[in-house]
């Protein structure tokens, strides 16, 4: 698993791409699109760009990991 460049959810922008989800998560650029395309994952289509927006991808990961209510 790569590391993570970003310390704190502060770090990030407003909307992140395929390139920053990847560098959030510690994963390949190309893991992060095939996620963006998951059913349930927060993706903001404005044309042919997909973005995700960061206070619904927060959401995502707590509760995708040990913070969520995982079921």
């Amino acid at each position: 698993m790569k590391k993570s460049v970003y310390k704190s959810y502060d770090d990030l922008l407003l909307f992140l791409n395929s390139e920053m989800v990847a560098q959030v998560l510690g994963v390949s650029p190309s893991s992060a699109y095939e996620l963006m395309h998951e059913p349930g994952f927060p993706v903001l289509r404005i044309g042919r760009r997909m973005v995700v927006p960061k206070e619904q991808f927060i959401q995502w990961v707590t509760e995708h990991t040990e913070g969520g209510n995982c079921k």
